[in-house]
């Protein structure tokens, strides 16, 4: 016969719990989930809004830096009449064209309106081009309030010609 030893006793009841004492988890558990889950789920929704708004914003903000450098490659080509570029305040509607400068601006501020306004009867979006040939400003508002952004936004270069 071999002698049990007294230092390991035998467990003859499991650490579990019985059965009436495992039940599930409760319905004010599972709400709380809910709550925390959707509260989570607006924070994520709240954080995309923003992050469009803000793409809108700078996507605009590209779109008037490139249509700057178009009318200044136009100015560039025509530079014998560079001073006849000068709008001398901001021009919101599109100017007749006759000359090749006022085609040019033509050209410019109806790409300004359908680039960043998307519409071409915006009255925000506005070009202004003063001091050329030798200390070129070319100045570029809208309303930027869609975006997120303020109510009035500019992109201005400067430049000589």
């Amino acid at each position: 016969m071999k002698a049990q030893s007294r230092d390991c006793p035998v467990i003859l009841s499991s650490p579990l719990r019985g059965p009436r004492s495992m039940r599930g988890i409760s319905l004010i558990e599972v709400l709380v989930a809910v709550v925390v889950l959707s509260i989570g789920l607006l924070g994520v929704a709240a954080m995309q809004s923003v992050a469009l708004r803000g793409g809108q914003s700078s996507l605009e903000t590209s779109q008037a830096v490139m249509q700057t450098n178009a009318i200044l490659d136009a100015m560039r080509a025509n530079s014998a009449n560079a001073a006849a570029y000068n709008t001398g305040g901001m021009v919101c509607t599109a100017p007749a064209g006759g000359s090749v400068a006022e085609s040019d601006l033509q050209t410019w501020i109806t790409d300004l309106k359908s680039n960043i306004a998307n519409t071409a009867a915006d009255a925000t979006t506005c070009g202004q081009i003063t001091g050329c040939p030798e200390a070129c400003v070319i100045t570029i508002q809208w309303d930027d309030s869609r975006a997120g952004g303020g109510n009035e936004r500019r992109v201005v270069t400067r430049t000589t010609i």
